[in-house]
């Protein structure tokens, strides 16, 4: 009888992948593996590796006990496959398959070596689509074509329509496609905000906490305190607990900061999701039903939604039509390499302290944290793209290059030109000071202007402008700060470059 080796990555923990739709339990081979480069083609944050390892682990014994026959490669046992390719080829000496399946990679470079499979091997090697996403690469690329520019707004106004999200009669929920402007309040002293559920650390896990501190001890991050959701009944838990106790408050206090809770409202979804234990269509049903039940209100369903079906969609397609050219972008000509507090956390900034502390404490930040404190230092400071990347790549549990690489690029550093985001998201520290309480545990004072003392952002916001004057001063999106800046006086233009200079060389 012929025999398939199915092949399941890391971030395909779904029994509902392409990959396993026709298998015969009973005949075929399911193949996973614990590589060591891909925990090392860049030094992953050590809460990320366990995370994976463990939920694989868990996924495997959850297929055997599905009856399944699964050939699981552990990372420490002897004579390990280092590399997918290595893994196949010792899979297909012992199996001898008629046929290998496998789901397309999410990341470019994997999906090379799979294409390369192909020519490799004297079995058929079929390469499914990943319809877990709810938009083909040929249907962006539709989409793309057919459009004026390339705007997340417009793309997930498509996807509302042809997947029946929050649409009444044709038209959105409430009269507005967006809610955004009802979701920028900071906490204040009377919002409480709730516990989250407590991930206890079975033997499977604890295994593989050891296995990751022993084998990858110089990794960025610390092992302490792993509370996360590593299959897919506790995932499923951690969605509904999201839906029932932090999405009603989402929406409002979404882009709100709080010094010692990284979490506040924010769902902590996105990794389970990336590697498969949740769908995304699943969490946004969910979402949808407990508005429609009158338990959450609209801004905060369609805030959540819109990350899903809008940017992460739209981040998959841009990076999917861009590659492979696209890490390599540099429009603003960034050089200045990463500072050592990005990795040590010891940081004047009290803001940049916090985000990067949590980042190293949790593999984890939300996205006003990524974007607006961290992504905006890199911005203003003009750090090396290459550098920033690779950065997000390493420090966050939700990270894989298809994701990283658009927001950082397009989102964070603009230095794709534009490709998509209608201007740089370059701000001064009194946004931060809004929407958190950093500021007032801070050395630097927000509301001062110059100065040693004063705020890093205020400076160097003005600095980021004058330095790149001809390659941003036709943006219509900025256009005003031009003129700002060009009512400055030639001795507070002076002032701004040297208190960069200051902090900029101090780096």
């Amino acid at each position: 009888m012929p025999r398939t080796l199915r092949l399941i990555l890391g971030d395909q923990l779904s029994t509902d992948i392409a990959t396993l739709r026709d298998a015969d339990p009973r005949n075929d081979i399911v193949l996973m593996a614990e590589l060591s480069d891909e925990a090392t083609y860049v030094k992953h944050h050590k809460k990320k590796i366990a995370f994976l390892f463990s939920a694989m682990r868990h996924f495997a014994a959850d297929l055997e006990k599905r009856g399944y026959a699964v050939h699981y490669r552990k990372l420490d046992e002897a004579n390990g496959p280092q590399s997918f390719t290595q893994a196949l080829i010792d899979a297909v000496n012992e199996f001898a398959p008629d046929r290998i399946v496998v789901t397309e990679a999410g990341e470019w470079r994997v999906q090379q070596m799979i294409e390369g499979w192909v020519e490799m091997f004297d079995c058929a090697v079929e390469v499914r689509a990943d319809d877990r996403f709810l938009c083909t690469h040929e249907e962006f690329r539709d989409w793309a074509e057919g459009s004026k520019t390339l705007r997340m707004e417009y793309f997930y106004r498509t996807m509302r329509r042809k997947h029946a999200i929050m649409m009444e009669d044709g038209e959105p929920a409430g009269g507005q496609w967006n809610y955004d402007k009802d979701n920028r309040e900071p906490l204040d002293g009377q919002v409480e905000i709730p516990d989250r559920p407590d991930w206890t650390v079975d033997a499977v896990t604890r295994e593989v906490i050891d296995l990751v501190e022993g084998r990858f001890s110089d990794h960025f991050g610390t092992l302490d305190n792993f509370a996360y959701p590593v299959t897919r009944r506790q995932a499923t838990h951690y969605l509904n607990w999201f839906i029932e106790e932090a999405l009603p408050c989402f929406g409002r206090y979404q882009d709100a900061m709080k010094q010692g809770r990284p979490l506040i409202f924010h769902s902590h979804l996105s990794a389970l999701i990336n590697c498969g234990l949740l769908s995304p269509m699943e969490a946004v049903r969910k979402a949808e039903e407990a508005w429609r039940a009158g338990h959450v209100p609209i801004n905060a369903a369609e805030g959540f939604i819109r990350q899903i079906i809008g940017w992460r969609e739209f981040i998959r397609g841009v990076y999917w039509s861009q590659m492979p050219g696209y890490g390599r972008s540099n429009k603003l000509l960034a050089q200045r390499p990463l500072p050592d507090f990005f990795w040590t956390g010891d940081a004047k900034m009290n803001c940049m302290k916090q985000s990067i502390a949590e980042t190293r404490d949790n593999a984890y930040a939300h996205h006003i944290q990524r974007l607006m404190v961290i992504g905006n230092f890199c911005l203003l400071a003009g750090l090396d793209p290459k550098e920033v990347q690779e950065w997000y790549l390493i420090v966050y549990h939700d990270a894989y290059e298809w994701v990283e690489m658009p927001n950082v690029v397009g989102m964070i550093l603009f230095a794709d030109g534009g490709l998509f985001a209608s201007k740089p998201y370059a701000a001064s520290g009194s946004y931060i000071n809004k929407m958190s309480d950093y500021c007032v545990h801070c050395d630097y004072a927000v509301k001062r202007r110059h100065g040693p003392d004063a705020c890093p952002f205020n400076y160097l916001y003005w600095d980021f402008l004058d330095r790149n004057r001809d390659r941003l001063k036709d943006n219509p999106r900025i256009g005003m700060m031009y003129k700002t800046l060009d009512r400055f006086d030639d001795e507070k233009v002076e002032t701004i470059r040297e208190d960069a200079k200051r902090f900029l060389d101090a780096l």
